[in-house]
């Protein structure tokens, strides 16, 4: 019951605490509690994710979900230990290095099939401690289920337009150095 509480409680952050315009994700994706379906067990585990575009969000976020995750639990005569990890951070493209590779692509697969006005993800991405060292940009690949999504399907037919794509992209910058 205290678990069920919290989960739902924590839903509130993103409606009730946050500006509606501001990208935040508090998810529970994993909840473990006992071993029988008669007995009632000692104690819960939840386990789940928070995913801003913002880091002062996600430390809000933080700070909300430890308060959540206490108060109700002292509420119910019980007490929750919060472990929080600092997680991936926010995957950001570069505009100077957006800017170059948008021409690129147009360059090699045409204005119709570059959509340079994506939205930001809200993915966590191995990629985003590469784009905090030196400035970079994160693609896609073309309209298919993201990445870590079990139903993802790497399009094999872009695979031509990749390579011709990273190619000419090398040698425009080798261009503009030398």
């Amino acid at each position: 019951v205290i678990a069920a509480h919290i989960i739902t409680s924590l839903q509130s952050v993103v409606s009730r605490n946050t500006d509606p315009f501001e990208s935040t994700v508090i998810s529970v994706t994993k909840m473990q509690g006992g071993n029988a379906h008669n007995v009632i067990p000692d104690e819960a585990m939840l386990g789940g994710t928070i995913r801003t575009l913002k880091p002062e969000l996600r430390d809000f976020a933080q700070t909300r979900l430890r308060q959540i995750a206490e108060g109700i639990s002292k509420a119910h005569g019980a007490e929750a230990k919060v472990s929080l990890f600092p997680g991936y951070p926010v995957t950001v493209n570069h505009p100077r290095q957006t800017a170059a590779a948008i021409d690129v692509a147009i360059d090699i697969a045409g204005s119709a099939q570059v959509d340079g006005e994506t939205t930001p993800t809200m993915g966590g991405e191995d990629f985003a401690y590469m784009l905090n060292a030196r400035p970079g940009i994160f693609i896609g690949n073309g309209d298919t289920a993201g990445l870590h999504n079990p139903n993802y399907d790497f399009n094999d037919e872009i695979i031509p337009y990749g390579v011709s794509y990273w190619v000419k992209l090398a040698e425009t910058r080798l261009s503009q150095i030398a």
